[in-house]
């Protein structure tokens, strides 16, 4: 597992190759579709998560596209689009947006075929 630490900021997207537990600050695409991604009390995104499982503790503005489970725990504040299979919302948890499960697939392909045109840029 990777830590994103409290005083670390990133500006730009970053790409998990195991779970990733964000503590600081990310303005940008988070992506990890085979891993889990926490975002921690103190972490803040601003900016898209897709990944196997989507924890908040945290903040987040943006799209999250998991292929299991989005988990929105108790002092989260969740900004956005949801768009997954399963969703847990725990009380006191503050959520403004939208939940899209019938969009799961879909998003699951574009994600898949922008991976794969990712790798094809950068292997020339």
């Amino acid at each position: 597992m990777s830590i994103l630490g409290k005083t670390v900021l990133v500006k730009g997207d970053v790409r998990a190759l195991g779970d990733l537990t964000i503590e600081g600050r990310v303005e940008g695409t988070v992506t990890g579709p085979d891993y889990a991604v926490t975002i921690a009390e103190s972490g803040d995104v601003q900016g898209d998560v897709h990944a196997r499982d989507i924890t908040v503790i945290g903040r987040i503005d943006g799209q999250m596209v998991a292929s299991e489970v989005v988990d929105i725990r108790a002092a989260a504040n969740v900004s956005g689009r949801i768009i997954t299979g399963r969703l847990i919302i725990n009380e006191g948890a503050t959520f403004n947006g939208q939940v899209e499960p019938q969009h799961l697939e879909a998003a699951l392909r574009v994600a898949s075929f922008n991976r794969r045109k990712e790798r094809k840029e950068g292997a020339t």
